[in-house]
């Protein structure tokens, strides 16, 4: 008895001392406000454990060892300060006072963390963990009963009347553990009876959690015979809506076996959520950084060597130049900033040889910071199931978009799929958002109700150019033929690339002895290039360059924006195209990414060019050529197989460059008040 004493006096102490009776008090006030008298009164304190341990070791030890007798020790003062203070006068018995302890943190040792990659297999005390995972599927908001208040049916026993039974949830249990109709008075024996009037409810979510290293296997890579298993997470009251489907996230819960005869299930209950974010503290390689020294000269040329030596494995140099530096774009620039933006940027290629150019693709998958590619089997946005943990409502399960929430979404060959899915990409591509349809009839809801979720991720898609056409002209020249793309399909990719071979059977002979060759000698460089950069360079030069922040300057500014109003003069009088807004976005977009690879932190206006031919090139491809006549690959028009191609590139660019601003300064009036002569 006196060690229970000493523990409520060390109890007292540090409420006292963190805060936690000033807001104790203030909740009060809350309940004090409300005419209705409850069953329990729901109190959160928030739990330091550091500093309980210091104050008293052996409340510490309770409080991550034996969280449910900590749970008693904090009900029992609470109620005597409620009781002592004259807090709330509804309050009769210490079994209404609902105490919920959030833990600010756990200590950092492995006891404390639970590895969802190494699922446990033995029974665990009931004590607080920490993990991190992805969120992979949820359910709708549900109500739980928190608390009950029964009445002895003997109305000579003194338990017929006030609060001597009261029921509360208690981790783990499930709602038949709270209300049910087979409990006994302990004074009498006789049947108790719910008084339901003073039931008190609250929402529950339920989370499926897995590791991270579970979506390496949606990659489209060989992966090991290694299976995840995910752990349902059940929220609670404030916790609900605090995860998202896709993100993320490191939860403290505490672990318990879920008794449904004849199952036991294992779960968490959710006790703190904080978003969470794998941390990658990566570094520029010596190769690049040796190869940026060399060629500081120039504004072009290292993005142009990135690209060039880009993807080996899969293509030989010099081929796909324009595609290899567009996917490193898009790399680089998708990603979630700190204020939760995302930025994207999507490609849509073009192309007579789609198995390369997948293959190149999915290569270029393994560098994204999430790369999810879409099998034909699975699910693309989202799909229901009925919950198997007792709540009965739908459980929505992540598709492959919003499993590749802040990476990259791989479709493919857009010409397998049907109208009604090209229709629905198109739509979820526009408004950036996916929409559930949940029928209530058949999960138990008195009405439908749809839910909507945000489109995080940059589409990768390729299209067949010798399938059918899905459009009703393309006679506009320079126009390439989409397959079976709709024009408005391609319209919502932000770049469209072409992927043609230049010179022919030379190409093709390339392609072939270089597949050859690595099918005979798989691992050994053939041909080796004069600058050679590994997987795990170009791994770390994309973590590295997505980090950068970045900021426009004004002749970049000035570029881009007198490109748009041309463009827009031009296209919008003569071919009829909407130059909207998100055209600006593009562009700028694209010059960022561009400043992003080249490893700088301002966008300069050679930036400014790139991104102006390749999107030029882009609504070329859709809409027909403007009067900016550029050369089918402008941004890689000559081979760099040595100096001399780049010096020749450089030229060409600068030349190139000239003549955008002869373009702007014929269709955009008073372009040269901003833009100065060169």
């Amino acid at each position: 008895m006196a060690d229970i004493l000493s523990l409520k006096e060390s109890v007292l102490v540090y409420l006292d001392r963190s805060g936690g009776l000033k807001k104790l008090c203030e909740n009060c006030k809350h309940f004090n406000g409300t005419q209705q008298t409850e069953a329990v009164y729901r109190f959160c304190i928030g739990v330091n454990p550091a500093d309980v341990l210091e104050l008293d070791p052996v409340l510490g030890d309770c409080v991550l060892h034996d969280p449910l007798k900590a749970t008693a020790l904090f009900q029992s003062v609470c109620f005597l300060a409620i009781k002592t203070l004259s807090l709330i006068e509804k309050i009769h018995m210490e079994s209404q006072v609902n105490v919920i302890l959030k833990f600010t943190h756990l200590p950092p040792f492995p006891e404390y963390t639970l590895d969802l990659s190494s699922f446990p297999r033995l029974c665990r005390p009931l004590r607080p963990v920490s993990m991190e995972g992805l969120v992979i599927s949820m359910t709708r908001v549900t109500k739980y009963t928190q608390g009950a208040r029964f009445l002895c049916t003997d109305d000579d026993c003194p338990c017929s009347t006030g609060f001597h039974h009261i029921r509360v949830h208690a981790p783990g249990a499930t709602e038949s553990a709270t209300v049910r109709n087979d409990f006994s008075c302990m004074m009498c024996s006789s049947q108790l009876k719910e008084d339901v009037k003073f039931r008190v409810l609250g929402d529950k979510q339920l989370v499926e959690l897995i590791h991270v290293k579970a979506l390496d296997v949606l990659r489209g890579h060989e992966q090991s015979s290694m299976r995840y298993q995910s752990v349902t997470l059940f929220l609670r009251d404030e916790l609900c809506n605090s995860m998202r489907i896709g993100r993320y996230y490191r939860v403290l819960g505490i672990p318990a076996h879920v008794h449904q005869w004849p199952n036991i299930t294992w779960s968490v209950e959710a006790n703190s959520v904080q978003p969470w974010e794998p941390v990658c503290d990566c570094k520029v390689s010596a190769r690049f950084q040796e190869l940026l020294k060399g060629t500081a000269s120039s504004p072009w040329r290292f993005s142009a060597i990135v690209a060039h030596c880009f993807g080996l494995d899969v293509a030989p140099q010099g081929l796909y130049n324009t595609l290899k530096l567009s996917l490193l774009l898009s790399l680089v620039q998708t990603r979630i900033d700190e204020k939760d933006t995302f930025h994207n940027l999507d490609l849509l290629v073009v192309t007579t040889d789609t198995l390369i150019l997948d293959r190149l693709m999915t290569y270029s998958l393994s560098l994204a910071y999430r790369g999810i590619r879409h099998q034909a089997t699975g699910e693309m946005f989202a799909c229901l199931s009925r919950d198997e943990h007792g709540a009965g409502t739908a459980n929505i399960h992540a598709g492959s978009v919003l499993l590749a929430t802040g990476g990259v979404c791989l479709l493919g060959d857009l010409s397998y799929y049907r109208k009604d899915k090209l229709d629905s990409i198109k739509s979820v591509m526009e408004t950036r958002t996916l929409s559930v349809f949940i029928p209530g009839k058949k999960y138990g809801e008195d009405a439908d109700q749809q839910l909507s979720f945000p489109v995080q991720c940059s589409f990768w898609a390729v299209t067949d150019s010798s399938r059918r056409s899905g459009r009703a002209d393309c006679g506009a020249l320079g126009a390439a033929e989409m397959g079976a793309v709709p024009t408005q399909l391609a319209d919502a990719f932000g770049l469209v690339i072409e992927c043609r071979d230049r010179v022919g059977e030379q190409a093709l002979l390339a392609q072939t002895v270089h597949t050859l060759q690595h099918a005979v000698q798989s691992g050994k460089p053939h041909d080796p290039p004069c600058w050679e950069f590994s997987t795990q360079d170009y791994q770390e030069l994309v973590a590295h360059a997505q980090g950068l922040q970045v900021e426009l300057s004004p002749a970049a500014e000035k570029i881009i924006h007198g490109y748009y109003m041309a463009s827009r003069r031009v296209r919008s009088q003569g071919q009829g195209v909407n130059m909207s807004v998100a055209s600006i976005k593009l562009l700028i977009s694209l010059a960022e990414a561009h400043c992003k690879l080249c490893l700088r932190t301002q966008v300069l206006e050679q930036d400014a060019v790139i991104a102006v031919l390749l999107y030029e090139s882009s609504v070329s491809l859709k809409h027909g050529a403007s009067a900016l006549i550029i050369p089918p690959d402008p941004v890689f028009p000559c081979d760099l197989g040595d100096v001399d191609g780049l010096c020749k590139r450089d030229a060409a660019l600068d030349e190139l460059h000239q003549l955008i601003l002869r373009f702007i300064y014929t269709n955009a009036p008073g372009a040269d008040t901003y833009i100065t002569e060169e």
